[in-house]
């Protein structure tokens, strides 16, 4: 089955090496892969889609969990985050199937982000199920280029009361200056 895990690491040099290491290690396949700055100036979200069953996925997180400068690990839960994926997609052209092709992209909700006289770039956003499904239909037209993002997860906003704005906590930081620093025997400890 499809497995996106997500990761907040520290913003340091050999941390994606070391997260695509241990999947190697294990003998997973990365589909997707995605990284980017997160909202914390020293941290990088990795996003990532494998195959696995449900047993390898709970390894793998255990595993992903115990690397340096990995902060938190998230398996995707369509319960508590959103998925999304988005593709840009160059469609063939011409004055015949030029509206055709225009009312493709609005059944399936996509931009039209450039236009030449031969072609037009697209951008799908969704599951991956309803790219995959615009690709198919564009198929018949002439899908000359494709480039997807792979899926990104995001944790939903907590269900319950609102809180005052001076009740509400504040988010915590990679590097807080009020929190405890491990000491080089606890950081060993976590990786023995």
């Amino acid at each position: 089955m499809r497995q996106v895990i997500s990761l907040l690491v520290e913003n340091k040099a050999g941390v994606l090496s070391r997260v695509v290491g241990l999947f190697s290690q294990r003998g997973y396949n990365i589909e997707s892969l995605n990284v980017a700055p997160a909202l914390e100036a020293d941290a990088s979200r990795i996003t990532l889609t494998t195959i696995t069953d449900e047993a390898g996925t709970e390894q793998v997180v255990k595993q992903l969990s115990k690397l340096i400068n990995v902060v938190k690990v998230t398996p995707y839960d369509s319960a508590t985050q959103v998925l999304r994926e988005m593709a840009l997609v160059r469609i063939q052209v011409n004055e015949s199937n030029r509206t055709e092709v225009l009312a493709l992209s609005e059944v399936f909700r996509a931009r039209v982000i450039d236009v030449r006289p031969t072609s037009y770039i697209f951008e799908v956003t969704g599951q991956a199920e309803k790219i995959d499904a615009f690709l198919q239909n564009a198929q018949v037209y002439g899908v000359r280029e494709l480039h997807r993002t792979g899926e990104l997860t995001l944790s939903r906003g907590k269900v319950g009361k609102k809180q005052s704005s001076s009740a509400r906590e504040k988010p915590a930081l990679v590097n807080d200056p009020n929190q405890k620093t491990p000491s080089k025997s606890e950081v060993k400890a976590k990786h023995d």
